[in-house]
């Protein structure tokens, strides 16, 4: 029988060649991929700021193309709003949620604490609040939220205020001082991060409750404490 050269070896080869397997990648559902391009652009957000931040960016770092970011959110300002509102409403309830105590003192502690946490956990959420864009209103940023939690301490100061004979609508005033001192203490320990948290509470309340003239020289936290 006459062999044909290579007729053999060629179906080896054939034979040898391994079946393609099936992507391993799978494929994200329309809410999957919202809630990572959210993600990304938070990040992106926090580390540009709107003007510098762009779709392209955002759809290089998701792996998608442009169209993808554009039919979830309808362009950049889209984004950014759903990435800002989301910011607000988890700042505000984390700060309301807190405000427990019946104290003053407590209260102001447990919003201090509260906003510094939020900052240390959420760094770059509150960079996206505190940065500021064209594109927001008085009503979704971070002085929003900050004047939305003083309405709340207001009323709270207002009794207090009453029941000492104070004139209760002073109460406004001394919410928005008090708040605006815990933010502002805030957006600047954002970047040092020095002292811990727990120290910055202290001292802000120190401030806030002994005044300039009354000072402790090592303040603390009451909240928390057990009676003696």
């Amino acid at each position: 029988m006459t062999e044909v050269p290579g007729k053999d070896a060629g179906a080896a080869r054939r034979r040898a060649v391994p079946a393609a397997k099936p992507s391993s990648r799978v494929r994200m559902s329309a809410g999957q991929r919202r809630e990572q391009l959210i993600s990304i652009a938070r990040q992106i957000f926090a580390e540009r700021g709107f003007d510098a931040t762009s779709i392209e960016e955002v759809a290089a770092r998701a792996k998608v193309s442009k169209p993808v970011v554009y039919e979830h959110f309808g362009g950049k300002e889209g984004l950014y709003a759903v990435v800002v509102d989301r910011e607000v409403r988890s700042l505000l309830d984390r700060v309301t949620g807190a405000l427990t105590a019946g104290h003053p003192r407590e209260l102001l502690e447990q919003a201090a604490m509260t906003l510094l946490t939020y900052i240390e956990e959420e760094t770059s959420g509150f960079r996206v609040l505190v940065r500021e864009s064209p594109l927001m209103s008085a009503t979704g940023n971070f002085s929003s939220v900050m004047n939305d939690v003083a309405h709340q301490v207001e009323h709270i100061l207002g009794a207090e205020f009453s029941s000492r004979g104070y004139d209760p609508k002073l109460a406004e005033l001394y919410s928005q001082a008090l708040v605006g001192m815990v933010a502002l203490t805030g957006r600047w320990w954002l970047e040092v991060r020095k002292p811990r948290k727990e120290t910055v509470a202290a001292h802000l309340v120190n401030l806030a409750w002994n005044g300039l003239s009354h000072l402790e020289a090592k303040p603390g936290l009451i909240t928390g404490r057990k009676p003696a």
